[in-house]
Protein backbone atom coordinates (compact mmCIF):
# COMPACT_ATOMS: atom_id res chain seq x y z
CA UNK A 1 0.00 0.00 0.00
CA UNK A 2 1.44 3.54 -1.05
CA UNK A 3 1.20 6.24 1.73
CA UNK A 4 2.22 9.61 1.56
CA UNK A 5 4.85 10.89 4.35
CA UNK A 6 3.81 13.61 6.46
CA UNK A 7 5.93 17.02 5.98
CA UNK A 8 7.65 16.00 9.45
CA UNK A 9 8.31 12.93 8.53
CA UNK A 10 10.08 13.88 5.41
CA UNK A 11 11.92 16.58 6.78
CA UNK A 12 13.11 14.60 9.44
CA UNK A 13 14.64 12.37 6.62
CA UNK A 14 16.39 15.16 4.78
CA UNK A 15 17.85 16.05 8.63
CA UNK A 16 18.75 12.66 9.27
CA UNK A 17 20.66 12.35 5.64
CA UNK A 18 22.47 15.54 6.60
CA UNK A 19 23.32 14.70 9.89
CA UNK A 20 27.03 13.01 9.20
CA UNK A 21 29.29 14.75 6.67
CA UNK A 22 30.09 11.91 4.70
CA UNK A 23 26.47 11.89 3.59
CA UNK A 24 26.40 15.28 2.74
CA UNK A 25 29.88 14.91 0.87
CA UNK A 26 28.49 12.58 -0.73
CA UNK A 27 25.47 13.66 -1.94
CA UNK A 28 27.46 16.70 -3.12
CA UNK A 29 29.10 14.68 -5.35
CA UNK A 30 26.04 12.92 -6.75
CA UNK A 31 24.69 16.28 -7.06
CA UNK A 32 27.66 16.59 -10.12
CA UNK A 33 27.08 13.13 -11.40
CA UNK A 34 25.61 9.60 -10.73
CA UNK A 35 28.81 7.52 -9.73
CA UNK A 36 29.64 4.19 -9.37
CA UNK A 37 30.26 2.89 -5.41
CA UNK A 38 34.35 2.34 -6.86
CA UNK A 39 34.39 5.83 -7.54
CA UNK A 40 32.65 7.45 -4.82
CA UNK A 41 34.61 5.72 -2.35
CA UNK A 42 37.62 6.97 -3.80
CA UNK A 43 37.16 10.25 -4.42
CA UNK A 44 35.96 10.76 -0.67
CA UNK A 45 38.81 8.65 0.74
CA UNK A 46 36.95 6.55 2.63
CA UNK A 47 36.58 2.44 2.44
CA UNK A 48 34.14 1.02 -0.01
CA UNK A 49 32.21 -1.00 3.65
CA UNK A 50 32.15 3.06 4.92
CA UNK A 51 30.88 3.88 1.72
CA UNK A 52 28.40 1.14 1.39
CA UNK A 53 27.08 1.85 4.78
CA UNK A 54 26.19 5.90 4.05
CA UNK A 55 24.34 4.76 0.76
CA UNK A 56 22.50 2.37 2.26
CA UNK A 57 21.48 5.27 4.90
CA UNK A 58 20.82 7.39 1.95
CA UNK A 59 18.66 4.73 0.09
CA UNK A 60 16.63 4.56 2.97
CA UNK A 61 15.65 8.26 3.19
CA UNK A 62 14.79 7.94 -0.15
CA UNK A 63 17.09 10.39 -1.66
CA UNK A 64 19.70 8.31 -3.60
CA UNK A 65 18.87 5.25 -5.78
CA UNK A 66 20.80 2.52 -7.12
CA UNK A 67 20.62 2.41 -11.13
CA UNK A 68 21.63 -1.57 -12.42
CA UNK A 69 24.21 -0.67 -14.99
CA UNK A 70 25.16 -4.11 -16.58
CA UNK A 71 26.98 -6.65 -13.40
CA UNK A 72 27.79 -2.88 -11.71
CA UNK A 73 25.14 -0.27 -9.74
CA UNK A 74 25.65 3.23 -10.34
CA UNK A 75 24.01 5.82 -7.56
CA UNK A 76 22.38 8.87 -8.22
CA UNK A 77 20.08 11.55 -6.41
CA UNK A 78 16.39 9.94 -6.64
CA UNK A 79 15.43 13.19 -7.99
CA UNK A 80 17.12 16.23 -9.77
CA UNK A 81 14.93 18.45 -7.78
CA UNK A 82 16.87 17.26 -4.19
CA UNK A 83 20.07 18.89 -6.15
CA UNK A 84 18.76 22.29 -6.42
CA UNK A 85 17.59 21.53 -2.87
CA UNK A 86 20.81 20.96 -1.51
CA UNK A 87 22.01 24.35 -3.40
CA UNK A 88 19.39 26.26 -1.99
CA UNK A 89 20.10 25.23 1.37
CA UNK A 90 23.63 25.66 1.24
CA UNK A 91 23.14 29.30 0.07
CA UNK A 92 20.10 30.19 2.91
CA UNK A 93 22.72 28.81 5.55
CA UNK A 94 25.79 30.68 4.25
CA UNK A 95 23.56 33.88 3.53
CA UNK A 96 21.80 33.31 7.49
CA UNK A 97 25.75 32.96 8.84
CA UNK A 98 27.01 36.18 7.40
CA UNK A 99 24.17 38.24 8.17
CA UNK A 100 25.81 39.80 11.31
CA UNK A 101 22.78 42.68 11.65
CA UNK A 102 22.92 41.81 15.41
CA UNK A 103 25.15 43.95 17.55
CA UNK A 104 25.28 40.97 20.11
CA UNK A 105 26.19 38.22 17.19
CA UNK A 106 29.27 36.81 18.93
CA UNK A 107 28.33 36.96 22.47
CA UNK A 108 25.01 35.48 21.94
CA UNK A 109 26.34 33.03 19.86
CA UNK A 110 23.93 33.89 16.58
Amino acid sequence: MLTVASDVEVLARFGRALADPIRCRLLLALRESPAHPSDLAEQLGISRTRLSNHLACLRDCGLVVGVPVGRRTRYELADPRLGHALDDLRSAVVAVETDRTCAEAEEKGC
